[in-house]
């Protein structure tokens, strides 16, 4: 019979950062193995989570970053949801193999809709007709989401994502993780806690703050910790990636745009970009970008001009995207990876009046990049609370309305990641107990799928 294992998931989680500020995860580390994890590149959220859940790179489970470029469409997508787009055996498939009786919930971990785990819980907002965005989850079973939020409250939306993210949102899913596993008695059971990661980005790693945060998250942390062990379940921590500090966003459509590649629609006084019209287009994620080029016999142009934009450190192939695990359908035809302390932002705009309305919102899926800028309120806005609130209340008089209290300048960014070259340092780790025998040394986060196994079946 298969022991029951929890995998939390602390993003952004690095050896540097255990210690005095964490002493519940600090307790884990000196009475468990703590290995080293290499992560895929691109190191982002849904390229790694998919690695780790399915035992394969990038070019095997087509999770190629946050998002992508459709080609059939003509339209970047991000922040999809549908398990559907990762096309390779999940570990809780692996192990119903095993033993029919195993069970998973998966508790905010991407891709959690419409897969074929016992329990989902994930957030899902209301999008409303008139433009407002309602706080809300989606479960399986689809019953669960009431009870749920009946019991902890609606998924505080606004508290995961943007100006205002906080520890109210992990703390939230770490509930919603206690009461599920109360409900139902998963074997394997998912757990995502995705505050330190945003934390880090906005702020930076040595930042004042993130000691407080360190804190933060170490008492969710630690309040999952002593739900298990009473529980008898066995606890693997995990991260994503680590977090290192930048200075300088590269401008990549920027630059495409200058060389004549970026085609262009004026719209209300605005520029929007009409992807399907561009010979070039970069789509970014942190610290890498995917070029997609309508012509191959543009590919080689595309590739010199990218590898000389300043910030730049490597630029793959298809060929050398092969060698790396990332050559996939989905990737880019070049795909470009950050200097030491850059990233690269999705904007193409010369002049920050032209920047598409959606730019300083928070807009996830409209946005065809990555935008880390939306954890900031714009500092030019003189009465942040006042503007808001004016904004909500024209809102819920059924107004349409804005929530353009978004930035533009990426010089606020203080925090990145994706490349994979960095100190051992700020290299994700996984904490495992010893009697499942990890292996030694520095682990792919392809193995983290073995290392569950092992706990579910071994020692």
């Amino acid at each position: 019979m298969a022991h029951k294992t929890a995998v939390i998931l602390v993003v952004g989680l690095s050896r540097s950062l255990i210690g005095e500020h964490t002493p519940h995860i600090a307790s884990l580390a000196s009475t468990n193995i703590v290995c080293q994890l290499k992560p895929c590149l691109p190191a982002v959220t849904c390229s790694v989570q998919s690695s780790m859940l399915t035992g394969v790179p990038p070019r095997d489970h087509g999770i190629v970053g946050n998002g992508h470029y459709d080609r059939d469409l003509a339209e970047v997508h991000f922040w999809k949801q549908s398990n559907h787009l990762v096309q390779k055996e999940k570990v809780w498939e692996t192990a119903r193999k095993r033993d029919p009786s195993v069970t998973c919930a998966n508790i905010c971990w991407w891709f959690n809709m419409h897969s074929n785990v016992d329990v989902a819980v994930t957030p899902r907002p209301i999008y409303c007709a008139d433009g407002r965005k309602l706080p809300d989850c989606y479960t399986q079973p689809m019953g669960w989401r009431d009870d749920l939020q009946a019991k902890l409250g609606p998924f505080p939306l606004f508290q995961f994502w943007g100006p205002g993210a906080s520890i109210q949102s992990s703390q939230w899913i770490a509930d919603a993780a206690r009461s599920t596993v109360e409900r139902y008695d998963p074997t394997l059971t998912l757990v995502y806690l995705p505050h330190l990661d945003y934390a880090l980005q906005k702020l930076g790693p040595g930042h004042a703050e993130i000691p407080k945060h360190l804190g933060e998250v170490d008492g969710v942390v630690g309040g999952l910790l002593d739900f298990f062990s009473r529980r008898d379940t066995r606890v693997l921590l995990v991260s994503e990636y680590g977090v290192e500090p930048v200075h300088t966003a590269i401008p990549l459509n920027r630059t495409l745009r200058e060389a004549g590649l970026l085609s262009l629609r004026f719209e209300s006084g605005r520029e929007m970009l009409d992807p399907g019209g561009c010979r070039a287009l970069a789509v970014a994620d942190h610290q890498v970008a995917h070029l997609y080029v309508r012509d191959p016999a543009d590919v080689a142009a595309v590739h010199k001009l990218a590898q000389n934009c300043p910030g730049v450190a490597q630029v793959y192939d298809r060929q050398t995207q092969h060698e790396i695990g990332l050559d996939h359908p989905r990737a880019g035809d070049l795909v470009a990876v950050a200097s030491e302390g850059c990233w690269f932002s999705y904007g193409w705009w010369q002049d920050q009046k032209y920047a598409p309305d959606y730019a300083r919102t928070v807009d996830i899926h409209r946005k065809p990049g990555y935008d880390p800028l939306e954890l900031f309120i714009d500092p030019a806005i003189r009465s942040p609370r006042l503007s808001i609130g004016w904004r909500l209340l024209k809102k819920k008089l059924g107004m349409r309305t804005l929530m353009d209290v978004i930035p533009l300048d990426t010089k606020l960014v203080k925090g990145s990641h994706g490349r994979i070259d960095m100190p051992d340092a700020l290299q994700p780790i996984l904490i495992a107990p010893s009697s499942i025998n990890p292996p030694p040394g520095a682990i792919p986060c392809e193995g983290v799928y073995d290392v569950i196994l092992r706990s579910l079946f071994e020692g």
